[in-house]
């Protein structure tokens, strides 16, 4: 009888734990749905949120300039022509402004009064300056924008007060490490990309440099640019052009514009942004002069280096190398020069501009929307 009993307690209590654990998985796998249920909301207003974001960014920015932009028409350029001249250039010139627009090559050099870029900024630049990083602030954050409101607040005085060895003609951004050249360390992922990609950019230069001119009366082939110098002659090829890119030129360098879109550093969105190949023929200088800004660093890799070719930066010389890079703060007074013979032929560079390496990420973000091709255009005239 006690055995009985015993072994009905038993059978009792298995069946009560076998219940135990149904319910125990039930409620477990009931959980399990919930926090599914809540997960997955969350991960959709993240989404929406993330989509939200891309929207107001692509809306503000518009496409990127090496994802496309030069796709937009063989006429326009991104709705700019030359740096800081808006897209309607070219019908002002053919108006009131019309001798004042050179053509050249098929390109429109602007020679106006109103043209940023040809001209000194004038009073009203602190102002423009001052109302496009309001703009910026209220649109995205006053966070990290701490040396770019001081130098906006204080560009007249900055730049009037530079000394001579260096001053930059546009935006000066205080506390940047200055120095002449910099090491290629400061850039390394650009500049080994520059250098592995040295003989596609050589035989890419190679292909547009031997061209059969232009047109008749021209000694230039397509898409080069003649620009002033004391003696000699020095060309220009440019992809991308104070942040514009060039579109006929884009189509015809496809491995150039290829290395562009994968430096990481290059200005791509600001009128402080180029890149083009640099030609100075046997006895060519280039006077001392200084570049619009102490954000960037210029970056030469040597494709054709003759002998007797040098880059003065700061008072500094250095000789390029092919296949080599150099970097350099063009904001600094330099010059350049070729005193080689005829038969060395000419020195040949690939030019790209790169962000100095102490501009933070905010500050370039905050640069690139005051900076934009014609935004800081004098649209009043004044």
């Amino acid at each position: 009888m006690l055995l009985l009993d015993s072994a009905a307690q038993r059978r009792a209590k298995m069946e009560w734990s076998l219940e135990s654990v149904r319910e125990m998985v039930a409620g477990g796998m009931q959980s399990v749905r919930e926090c599914e249920i809540c997960a997955f909301a969350i991960a959709m207003c993240v989404l929406l949120l993330f989509m939200w974001y891309c929207y107001r960014v692509g809306r503000e920015h518009g496409t990127s300039p090496l994802r496309g932009r030069y796709l937009a028409g063989p006429g326009r350029i991104g709705g700019v022509v030359g740096g800081f001249m808006s897209s309607d250039c070219r019908g002002r010139g053919k108006g009131k402004h019309g001798s004042l627009l050179e053509e050249q090559n098929g390109f429109a050099f602007c020679q106006s009064s109103e043209c940023f870029r040809c001209t000194s900024a004038g009073k009203s630049l602190n102002q423009r300056l001052y109302h496009s990083l309001q703009e910026y602030a209220k649109r995205y954050t006053w966070s990290g924008m701490g040396r770019v409101h001081k130098g906006v607040r204080d560009q007249g005085r900055y730049l009037n007060s530079r000394p001579t060895i260096q001053r930059p003609e546009v935006f000066f951004l205080p506390d940047l490490p200055s120095a002449p050249f910099f090491s290629r360390e400061v850039q390394r992922h650009d500049v080994e990309l520059l250098e592995q990609s040295f003989p596609s950019l050589l035989a890419e230069f190679e292909s547009i440099y031997h061209q059969p001119p232009a047109r008749s009366g021209s000694s230039l082939p397509p898409g080069w640019k003649a620009n002033s110098t004391p003696r000699g002659q020095w060309w220009t090829y440019y992809l991308v052009n104070q942040g514009t890119p060039l579109v006929l030129n884009v189509r015809r360098c496809p491995r150039a514009w290829r290395v562009l879109g994968q430096l990481r550093t290059f200005i791509a969105n600001n009128v402080f942004g180029n890149a083009c190949f640099s030609v100075l023929t046997p006895g060519a200088l280039i006077t001392e002069h200084y570049g619009p800004t102490n954000v960037r660093l210029r970056c030469h890799l040597g494709l054709r280096v003759p002998p007797s070719c040098e880059l003065v930066v700061g008072g500094e010389p250095q000789c390029w190398s092919e296949g080599s890079c150099l970097l350099f703060d063009d904001s600094f007074l330099h010059r350049a020069f070729h005193d080689g013979s005829p038969e060395d032929g000419p020195r040949v560079v690939f030019m790209v501009d790169l962000w100095h390496p102490n501009v933070a990420a905010a500050e370039r973000q905050a640069l690139d929307y005051i900076f934009t091709p014609g935004r800081l255009e004098d649209r009043d005239g004044k």
